[in-house]
């Protein structure tokens, strides 16, 4: 794990930065692939966890929610628009190519949510904040106290085909509704937190260049 912010730490796939996952205080906030469920419980041994919490049922944010849950016996928590997915009683994602391969190779078991969340809801410290299009219940979460927003997939800072860092909307084809996801993505400006961290990408404090970004957008 790699410190990010106070009491907030990067658990992180390969290559360096390409799938985020964050624990916060004692919440775990995503989880990865089903892949990186045995490296997870290897870097969350010993920690006090109290939940699992999504921004989104993706198969690179949820994969490893169940084996998580069960092995530190806490809930998981998603968005009420999200839960059906995360329970197996709905598709995850469009019906595109990409992501029927993605839900193959990396879309972990379903498992009950036990918490369902909206905007505005508290987790801990973390304020819920909906954040819809790249999924119905895609959420962002903000810790007023030090500013910290974790952006989820309402945006990313790599190049999904080079990896090197660098403001991007998700692909369209993984989104629900990307126009609604560019709205989202203003939410970031509205909010206007000192440091973003994001599911996929280095964390970025330089709001002024993220804000022009999101401007060219609209």
């Amino acid at each position: 794990m790699i410190g990010v912010a106070r009491n907030t730490w990067r658990i992180g796939g390969f290559p360096f930065f390409s799938i985020n996952a964050y624990l916060v205080d004692d919440i775990l906030v995503d989880c990865g692939t089903r892949w990186e469920a045995r490296r997870f419980l290897k870097e969350l041994k010993g920690c006090d966890l109290s939940m699992v919490a999504l921004t989104h049922c993706h198969p690179d944010h949820q994969g490893a929610a169940r084996a998580i849950c069960e092995h530190f016996k806490v809930p998981l928590a998603c968005h009420e628009a999200d839960r059906a997915a995360m329970e197996g009683r709905a598709p995850i994602g469009p019906d595109t190519l990409p992501i029927r391969i993605s839900n193959r190779f990396f879309t972990g078991p379903a498992y009950e949510v036990a918490r369902s969340f909206t905007d505005g809801d508290m987790l801990g410290r973390l304020r819920v904040v909906h954040a819809p299009g790249h999924t119905p219940g895609h959420c962002m979460f903000y810790r007023e106290d030090d500013a910290l927003l974790i952006a989820g997939d309402v945006m990313a800072n790599m190049n999904f085909i080079t990896l090197r860092p660098g403001f991007r909307e998700p692909p369209k084809f993984f989104s629900h509704d990307p126009a609604q996801n560019r709205a989202s993505m203003r939410r970031i400006l509205e909010i206007n937190p000192r440091l973003v961290v994001f599911g996929h990408g280095p964390p970025v404090s330089d709001l002024g260049r993220l804000g022009a970004f999101i401007e060219r957008l609209s």
